[in-house]
């Protein structure tokens, strides 16, 4: 009597997906996947376009202008503003909040979106710091910024913010439903241009060290979810 119950309304639901694909409430699997590669050959020509610019050690009008622009407006209130944008690109504050909502998931039984959000975030913060070793560049020198003694291609508060807070807004979009999946895509896009303008305002780094974070952690967000997510379900 389960089966003769339960296979209607299996029917009734898929019947239903496809009809919200057919009118657009949906995106089609098609239509994700050209999006994707899309994305991803963007995402790839921005970072090759940089990192050559880089490893020939030339910086772009924006890398030499932007920082002492922002710094014009400086202000104490402006200050603690981009402090707190940049604090919250960090691992401080990112690390913690991946193992809440982890646990949270696991708790959910959605162990394969928290396996996403461990792969996505452990594995774009080894291959931030491979790069940083592999271009080398030195940070901006600056009479108003803190010196850090680290190397400044790619962001990591960039492109770990990027990685992290898009990949929270993928998992709501597929635990919370499209509505909410698509304001935390909006907050997550907030979060993430404080982030990079923060860390240019701060001296901390380059124009092009910030959208390469950004470039390099979308490449791998797209990666992360076509290795972890992308196969569907076993029924």
């Amino acid at each position: 009597m389960v089966q003769d119950v339960e296979a209607p309304l299996t029917i009734a639901t898929d019947a239903e997906a496809r009809l919200d694909e057919q009118v657009g409430l949906v995106p089609s699997r098609i239509s994700i996947l050209t999006l994707g590669f899309a994305l991803a050959l963007l995402a790839l020509a921005v970072f090759g376009w940089l990192a050559e610019n880089v490893y020939d050690e030339e910086a772009t009008i924006l890398d030499d202008s932007l920082g002492p622009y922002l710094h014009v407006l400086s202000a104490p209130a402006l200050d603690t503003a981009m402090r707190v944008a940049s604090l919250v690109g960090s691992i401080v504050v990112i690390g913690p909040l991946f193992v809440l909502v982890a646990v949270w998931l696991l708790r959910l039984g959605r162990a394969r979106e928290a396996l996403f959000l461990a792969v996505a975030l452990v594995g774009g913060v080894v291959l931030n710091q491979t790069m940083k070793v592999i271009f080398h560049r030195p940070r901006p020198i600056l009479s108003w910024a803190e010196a850090i003694p680290e190397y400044s291609f790619p962001s990591g508060h960039a492109m770990n913010s990027f990685i992290f807070y898009a990949s929270l807004a993928v998992v709501a979009w597929m635990v919370l439903g499209r509505r909410r999946g698509i304001a935390a895509f909006c907050a997550a896009f907030v979060i993430v241009f404080a982030v990079g303008v923060s860390r240019i305002y701060l001296g901390h780094h380059y124009f092009s060290d910030v959208l390469g974070g950004y470039s390099a952690g979308l490449l791998w967000l797209l990666i992360a979810v076509t290795a972890v997510l992308g196969r569907r379900r076993a029924p």
